[in-house]
Parts: C-alpha cells; structure tokens; sequence
C-alpha cells in the first residue's frame, strides 16, 4: 500500500483516510498506535474515538490554534493520548501544561512527560485555577484545552480561561452531556452550556462529535 499524506493543519495530517501526526519520538508508541513512515519521516496513527480533539478534526474542524511553538493549557490530560498528538504538533519549542486531578493516571502521565520533553505535569485540581499558579507561574497560554467530567464543565473552563488564557487567544472545551446532568436531553444541555460560554469568549465553532463520543459537544472558542 502507497502511503500519501495530505496536509490537514499544521502538523495534523490525513494519510490513506487515517488521522496522523509526525511522531516527535520516533519509534515509541503511546497507546497502540500504529507508526507508519513515509520517507524518512515516521507517522502516529490519530485515533479519533480515543481524542475528543482527533475526533473534532474529523467531524469538520475548522479552526486549529495548535502551531509549532505553541503554549497549551491542557485540563484533564489523564494518561497522554491526546497530549501526545499535541506534543507531536507544537514540538521541543512549545509546551504543554498537563494537568489532572487524579494521581493515577498521572504517574501514566509523567512517564510520558519524561519521553516528550516539551510536557509539564501538574497534579491539581482544574476547578481551583489558584492552585495552578506554582506551574503557570506568569505565563499566559495561546490555547486552553479542556476534557473533564464535571457537572460544573463551563464554569472550571471560564476560570481558567480568565486566569490563563491571552487576549486573542484560543480555547477548546468537549462538553460530556451526561456529567452535567444523566437525565435531560443531551442537546438541550449542550445548548445551555453554548449560552454559558457566550456570555464571556467568542465561540467560533461548534460541532457534535458523533458517531465517535456519544452525547458531547465541542466549542472552539476566542477570548474577547
């Protein structure tokens, strides 16, 4: 089989139909992945019902604020598999904020960050942006990213976006219908959370991510 990449946004590619970024570690798989090279340059298979970004991008993203060099704000890392394609984009000039309440997966977590050098793991609780700050520091992120299940999803991602976020930049956030509320409709509580949002970042896109998760919205979003 010939292999042809096509570019999608910088540092995301679409290869034979697959979803794909130039692995920054050549020869180390995250999560399964499978590595394919073309030329000289080896690809990591992006698997768009394990990523709630790598499902976006195939659900019809339109914008990608990801770039080489960029400062990412990550809330709800877990393990690293999204982290990681991300890792892939920005490469050894940017850098990527992981944080995770949940000590488990972050020991996953800074195993990974020891292979990828541009990863900060942050054991924290996303919901106290204060408690950020020792990492943070005075830096400001380009993108803020969020996947947590929490009932209050929007209010932990305005905090944070207040607190961390530049003027001008962007932030992402996967809303999880059913840890707002297990019984309304899914898209009823997806609109809610749109209206929240609104009132303070500009939402340049929203998209379901169906068929790949069930019942979650997702907003590409702009700091006014």
């Amino acid at each position: 089989m010939v292999l042809a990449a096509k570019r999608l946004f910088d540092g995301v590619y679409s290869i034979n139909g697959h979803l794909a970024t130039k692995n920054m570690v050549p020869g180390v798989k995250v999560y399964g992945e499978e590595l394919h090279k073309i030329g000289k340059t080896e690809y990591r298979w992006w698997n768009p019902y394990r990523s709630k970004i790598g499902a976006a991008v195939k659900k019809g993203l339109k914008f990608f604020p990801f770039k080489k060099g960029s400062i990412v704000l990550y809330l709800g890392s877990s393990e690293g598999t999204t982290v990681s394609h991300i890792s892939d984009i920005v490469g050894p000039k940017g850098v990527i904020f992981g944080v995770d309440i949940n000590a488990k997966v972050m020991q996953k977590f800074i195993y990974l960050c020891e292979k990828r050098k541009n990863l900060i793991p942050v054991l924290e609780d996303a919901n106290k942006p204060e408690l950020l700050l020792d990492a943070m520091g005075e830096i400001k992120a380009d993108v803020v990213f969020q996947d947590i299940s929490q009932k209050n999803q929007s209010e932990i991602f305005l905090k944070n976006c207040r607190e961390f976020l530049k003027p001008k930049g962007h932030a992402l956030i996967s809303v999880k219908a059913r840890s707002i509320n297990p019984v309304d409709n899914a898209k009823k509580i997806v609109e809610e959370q749109r209206k929240e949002i609104a009132k303070e970042l500009r939402i340049l896109q929203a998209l379901s991510l169906e068929p790949f998760e069930k019942e979650h919205g997702f907003f590409v979003c702009e700091k006014k």
